[in-house]
């Protein structure tokens, strides 16, 4: 270890690196790879503190919500290193990110640490050495008010998780959650696709043509043609799409006409020969500025427009770039730009684009959130000056790169001029000849914008979230370029031609426009909004189609009983409003044991507690009474959603399934039932859809013909899994003198069944009798291992076929090798090194250097269950946002820590293992390594 006498702590890897290398030979830079301490499971307890105060939440709620923090299991030995450490230095430095959540780092080191030398806190928002040797100067004491609220926010929300969670766990399904900001934020698409179910759509007709200025026998020379609709016919107006509203009605019924089939076609015919006329012509000037610098909200929403990157891709790249010295700091409220970043944006527009691009005075931007707390700048490059995408392109790769050019360019184009231009707009007609229509004036009208200076255009345009009509809208006026006219000239029109269209239902949530709408509404903080968009996607409230994102079935029943009898706590305005109120904790302005008592117990005579008067319930009352007076909740009626003529969808346990109340059924039976398939969304599945689908599970199958050995009939069927072939069995004689819960017992004693999915290349209208029995041989015997002897079976599994042997298994290379590999073949299989799926060995697809813990290399390869990463000892699957590509050192890192956080997966036990249960009870000393605030 290096003589340094000054100890800085950081929290990644990455991050200390960069330091060590400002600082040099006088500091020791530490990395604490993340939070070291946390609010431990209940379950984790120290036996004796099991049945105490801290039983229920790990936190003492009736003594001023005391939390009882202990250190990760896999931080123990980074804490012993960071405590050896700090015994050779004679001052601490905590470095941690100038925010809520770095300051709470910061200060649970020094509760863990217990420093005797000097503690400074050292803050920055960008990693260069000018940066870092300003901190050094300026240091200050830890912001306790910040760790409060921060304490506040993770106290509130374990309170929140534990108390509703496990209403959830009784009334829908075991392992749901419910969380302060992600059921909000479920319900947000919930909601969404309520407003599609309930959408009628309407039909409406226009009329487009196309128009140039007559000349001497014709169009006039040099002069562009240009595109017009029909907006008004006999006075009214011609109604569009944004004329309707959800339940397909028009908003005004009076002074707007809805064009039909025939009229728009009466129309068409009636101007074939029509002298049309401009009516009036308008010209305005055109100005348009340029978009803030980036906050940690926008840069989300830009990045998935522009980028297609999900919130949580985007924030990990910028993680990446921040940490090796590329951007300032990602989780920032504030679009303002220091005096230096200013002076380099615009000498930066100036020097690339020249010094007309650049206004006479700068652009000050100011935040709009009430919390703007975070940082105190925007995100922006690095330095006094900046490196241009074409100077950092030979550092960079793959999504930093495309991030930074993406952050680059819009810091260097909000310090340029505006764009300058003009906006045109004509009204036009004629009137319509013959037909129904005969002797009404037709006017048309189109607008187009013409740019005469493209100022911050030149480096940088803000994309948006639209729907389709105003998509077009737009589109249709930037490209369009009016000809040189004036009031009362003659144009000429062609191509005039009837169009139909319907209108369309609200579009579903993207995550940059459940970002953007959750940050309008003051819910939760941005810097957490990719977190919380991840754990509904993980919690399987919301999937993915596209960009889409769509709420399943169990999201609708989950959300009806929060909505139902949480409703405050799935209120906007309240959410935001505790929002606020821990931004005011933040501010030093609120006290927090005052605040929790009032959310968890209710008002108190003189305790100024939540701003809203209300408390958590209309009462007054607290969460704790909320819960503990629930009353009666109907399970069936909360998992189930109405979808119109007696037939309702049911939340069941193994996934959502059709059921039809108004079909006749006898007396003690079911309705009928039917899947849903996974493909539908909740605003397919209309009634005529879901007759599809009960007709469809009523079908029994195609009979193959008759097992040979036990005489029972073999059908082929389609079932929720895909298409697949099973024995019947015969109804069984049970006494009908038995109880409900007997009865159950017998059925479940009954043997099941042979059932076998289809192969790949089989199909449901070609299978034989001769194929059923084949697939319902499996799993085959191929032969006894002659070294071993050990049987080796082939059988058809989640993943493909493959070979067993004992607890060993190897993949085959095809469905037909289960029915003809030869116990030669399988032993010479079983002889060759395991390399998941029958694949050769494949060199790592990338190296990210040691990992602290394990002082292993890290390697990225690609796994039976898709891309890892490995320390040779711990691996975790990398998530679905993050690439073999763009995944960075200090993520790997992350990721094997949080695996070792775990612990080893835990087996299903069974009666025969119930005695060790007992076990953990003498491990209880251990935990007197762990901390109390």
């Amino acid at each position: 270890m290096s003589q340094a006498r000054k100890l800085v702590i950081v929290e990644s890897p990455t991050k200390a690196r960069k330091i060590q290398s400002y600082l040099g030979d006088d500091y020791e830079v530490e990395a604490s790879v993340g939070h070291i301490r946390d609010l431990p499971q209940p379950k984790d307890l120290p036996v004796d503190m099991k049945k105490g105060p801290y039983g229920k939440f790990s936190v003492d709620v009736d003594n001023g919500f005391d939390p009882y923090y202990v250190v990760h299991a896999d931080k123990k030995k980074k804490v012993s290193e960071l405590k050896k450490a700090l015994k050779d230095a004679d001052e601490l430095f905590l470095a941690t990110d100038e925010d809520r959540e770095g300051e709470a780092i910061a200060w649970h080191l020094i509760q863990e640490l217990k420093p005797k030398v000097p503690v400074k806190r050292m803050v920055f928002h960008e990693i260069t050495r000018d940066a870092i040797l300003r901190a050094l100067e300026n240091t200050r004491e830890l912001d306790q008010d910040l760790v409060d609220a921060q304490e506040t926010r993770r106290i509130l929300d374990r309170l929140y998780g534990y108390e509703v969670s496990p209403v959830l766990w009784r009334k829908v399904r075991q392992g749901l959650s419910a969380g302060r900001v992600q059921s909000v934020a479920t319900r947000l698409v919930v909601e969404r696709e309520r407003e599609r179910m309930a959408f009628v759509s309407a039909d409406y007709w226009d009329v487009a043509g196309t128009f140039a200025v007559s000349g001497d026998g014709g169009v006039a020379p040099g002069q562009p043609s240009f595109r017009a609709r029909l907006t008004q016919l006999a006075g009214d107006k011609v109604a569009s799409g944004r004329d309707f509203d959800d339940r397909g009605r028009l908003k005004v019924r009076t002074g707007v006409v809805q064009l039909d089939e025939a009229t728009a076609n009466a129309v068409v015919s009636g101007l074939a020969a029509a002298d049309f006329s401009v009516r009036s012509l308008e010209t305005k000037p055109y100005t348009r500025r340029p978009a803030a610098p980036f906050t940690t909200s926008t840069m989300q929403q830009e990045a998935g427009r522009k980028l297609r990157m999900s919130s949580r891709q985007a924030m990990r790249t910028a993680q990446g770039l921040y940490e090796n010295g590329y951007i300032t700091y990602m989780r920032t409220d504030s679009p303002s730009l220091s005096a230096e970043a200013t002076n380099a944006a615009r000498n930066q527009a100036a020097e690339l684009y020249g010094p007309e691009y650049v206004p006479g005075a700068p652009r000050l931007y100011q935040s709009k959130s009430k919390g703007a707390q975070e940082a105190h700048e925007a995100i922006r490059p690095a330095g006094d000056s900046f490196r241009t995408p074409a100077q950092v392109a030979g550092e960079l790769s793959g999504d930093q790169f495309r991030l930074y050019e993406l952050i680059w360019k819009r810091t260097v184009a909000s310090q340029m001029a505006d764009a300058k231009g003009s906006t045109a707009s004509v009204r036009l007609g004629a009137v319509v000849v013959g037909g129904d229509q005969d002797g009404n004036e037709a006017v048309f009208s189109a607008s187009g914008t013409v740019i005469s200076f493209r100022g911050f255009l030149a480096a940088y345009e803000e994309s948006a979230d639209v729907d389709a009509e105003a998509a077009e809208s737009a589109a249709a006026a930037k490209e369009t370029r009016l000809p040189t006219m004036a009031e009362g000239d003659a144009l000429i029109g062609t191509d005039l031609a009837a169009d139909g269209h319907s209108t369309s239902p609200p579009p579903r949530y993207t995550e940059a426009s459940l970002v953007k709408a959750l940050e309008e509404r003051g819910i939760g903080r941005p810097s957490t909004y990719a977190a919380t968009i991840s754990t509904i996607q993980d919690r399987g409230y919301v999937i993915t189609r596209g960009q889409a994102l769509v709420p399943t079935w169990l999201a609708f029943a989950v959300i009806r009983l929060l909505e139902e009898h949480f409703d405050r706590l799935v209120d906007y305005d309240f959410t935001a409003t505790m929002e606020a109120d821990l931004d005011q904790i933040a501010a030093g302005s609120r006290e927090r044991v005052a605040w929790l008592k009032e959310f968890y117990f209710g008002e108190v005579p003189g305790n100024i507690g939540t701003s809203d008067a209300l408390g958590v319930d209309s009462d007054g009352g607290g969460l704790r009474a909320l819960v503990e007076n629930l009353g009666e909740i109907d399970a069936a009626a909360i998992n189930s959603v109405e979808i119109g003529e007696g037939i309702r969808v049911r939340v069941g346990r193994y996934g959502p399934y059709l059921e039809d109340l108004a079909a006749e059924v006898e007396e003690g039976k079911t309705p009928p039932r039917a899947s849903v398939p996974d493909d539908v969304a909740p605003d397919e599945l209309t009634v005529v859809k879901a007759r599809e689908l009960l007709a469809a599970g009523a079908d029994d199958g195609r009979v193959l013909g008759v097992h040979p050995e036990t005489n029972n009939p073999i059908v082929a069927k389609n079932g929720r899994y895909g298409p697949y072939v099973t024995e019947q069995l015969p109804e069984p004689d049970l006494d009908p003198d038995l109880s409900a819960a007997a009865k159950k017992r017998a059925l479940a004693a009954l043997p099941k069944p042979k059932t076998a999915s289809l192969l790949k290349t089989q199909a449901l209208d070609s299978m034989t009798l001769e194929d059923a029995l084949q697939l319902m041989s499996l799993p085959r015997v191929v032969g006894v291992d002659p070294e071993s002897g050990d049987e080796i079976t082939a059988q058809n599994g989640r993943y493909g076929p493959y070979l067993k042997k004992g607890t060993d298994s190897r993949t085959l290379p095809s469905e037909e090798a289960m029915f003809t590999v030869t116990l030669d073949e399988a032993v010479e299989i079983y002889k060759q090194p395991k390399r998941g799926r029958g694949r050769t060995a494949a060199p790592p697809l990338r190296e990210l250097g040691d990992d602290p813990n394990s002082g292993k290399p890290i390697h990225v390869k690609d796994g039976r269950f898709g891309p890892y990463v490995t320390d040779g000892e711990t691996n975790r699957t990398l998530p679905r946002d993050v690439t073999p590509e763009s995944v960075t050192a200090e993520r790997a890192i992350e990721l094997l820590a949080e695996k070792r956080a775990q612990g080893p997966a835990k087996k299903r036990t069974t009666a025969k293992k119930a005695p060790a249960k007992k076990a953990p009870a003498k491990k209880a000393p251990a935990k007197k390594s762990t901390t109390k605030k």
